[in-house]
């Protein structure tokens, strides 16, 4: 008896994706699988899901499902709605809708927000903030530019019924080849380079309906709300090309470790990153004028524009940005930053990981810290084998777990603390 049943969930995980119907996720056993994270004390990590496609951003609704955004379409859907239906911690029932891929998701008073690479979605939920139209999505922004790259469109909501949609520059400096120098003003600025707000309920926005919230802002993937404080974070992603294009100023080193990847608060409308006139130096503390634009690593600038509230090593590439206030965590983690590293600091031979800014009075208080790592699995220092796990989006369970996707293997990582745990640690 149990031939047919094994083969009708093959036949539902066939065609799920094509369909949209539910579909048994094939990639897992039958008990959560054990992940291979380096994490503190107390803390464990189990793989929940596996073999996704490319997993960006991911949101945990209040009964558990958790719904993933893919940046590129699996048998012609971009959604993932998974949900763990017999309670033994894997997410083994799949449904998959929605036809745009894309990176940003979130849910808020009753609809899932979805972007695509050029707009807005969003989904009504029921009482269970499940999605019961799938093919009848409201298109609520429209039209935004992605080019070639860093086409990825992050999304995250305030408490007044606003979205907060990131556009990124295809461009890194706005330089003119011909002339050698930066362009001023920037024109790619009007369009990218920013944060664009726009209203929750109505349909069809485009630029001419937004608020430009935010410009000078290179790309920013890790964004989100604070709830304490009321104001926007965002991670930026930093430039890169000093020594490739100015060598009579910049070192192959400096390129390495140059500049910043910076998180900026953004109190109200008109903020200014500074991008492509000034960056961020770490190691000078100070923001310096780009060489595009005058600079020769010496030569501040950007007085007006703002400044980063927290930086880190260049090239680390933060790629979700989330505020713990879940109880699960022991106490020094409540109301602080969880940031998802997408890629590798050549000057510090690390990469691939989870990071917590612990905060005070909403503000960053002390150093960084690592707080998961491991996803790549190799040897960054002398690396023996590709890299298996690049970790791309955050998400809060309602128990205070926290997910972690990865868009590289399709793999799902619940984090979970038992005090338990610790307790024995000191013990013995």
């Amino acid at each position: 008896m149990k031939k047919p049943l094994l083969w009708a969930a093959c036949v539902l995980a066939m065609l799920g994706g094509a369909t949209g119907f539910t579909a048994i996720n094939p990639n897992l056993g039958p008990v959560p699988q054990k992940a291979n994270l380096k994490l503190a004390p107390g803390f464990s990590a189990t793989i929940v899901a596996d073999g996704l496609g490319a997993a960006r951003h991911l949101v945990v609704s209040k009964t558990g499902d958790v719904y993933v955004k893919l940046s590129k379409l699996k048998d012609g859907k971009g959604i993932l709605h998974l949900r763990d239906t017999d309670k033994n911690g894997t997410l083994d029932k799949q449904t998959a809708f929605g036809d745009h891929p894309g990176t940003g998701i979130a849910i808020k008073n009753g609809y899932l927000y979805s972007a695509s690479n050029t707009g807005v979605y969003r989904y009504p939920l029921n009482a269970k903030e499940e999605v019961t139209q799938t093919n009848q999505p409201e298109e609520i922004v429209k039209g935004l530019v992605a080019k070639t790259r860093d086409v990825s469109k992050s999304i995250t909501l305030d408490n007044k019924g606003n979205i907060y949609v990131t556009v990124g520059s295809p461009d890194e400096t706005c330089f003119d080849a011909n002339t050698g120098k930066g362009i001023m003003p920037c024109p790619l600025l009007d369009s990218v380079g920013g944060i664009w707000q726009f209203k929750t309920n109505k349909k069809s926005q485009s630029y001419a309906d937004a608020v430009h919230y935010a410009t000078g802002l290179k790309n920013v993937v890790g964004l989100n709300w604070n709830n304490q404080t009321n104001t926007l974070f965002a991670m930026m992603h930093g430039r890169g090309q000093f020594h490739e294009r100015f060598p009579q100023y910049y070192t192959p080193q400096h390129s390495a470790e140059l500049p910043a990847e910076t998180m900026f608060e953004i109190k109200a409308a008109g903020a200014d990153g500074g991008w492509p006139y000034v960056y961020y130096d770490h190691k000078q503390k100070k923001k310096m004028l780009t060489p595009e634009y005058g600079g020769d690593g010496k030569k501040t600038g950007g007085e007006k524009a703002l400044d980063p509230v927290a930086a880190f090593p260049a090239h680390l590439g933060p790629n979700a940005l989330l505020f713990y206030t879940g109880t699960m965590f022991p106490e020094k983690y409540r109301n602080g930053a969880f940031i998802a590293f997408h890629g590798k600091s050549s000057e510090l031979q690390k990469g691939y990981l989870v990071a917590f800014v612990p905060f005070k009075n909403g503000k960053p208080f002390g150093d960084y810290e690592i707080f998961a790592d491991n996803f790549a699995g190799v040897d960054l220092v002398q690396p023996t084998g590709p890299i298996q796990h690049r970790p791309c989006g955050l998400a809060q369970g309602p128990d205070g777990a926290l997910y972690v996707s990865d868009d590289l293997g399709g793999t799902i990582f619940r984090i979970a603390y038992s005090a338990k745990k610790t307790e024995t640690a000191k013990k013995n």
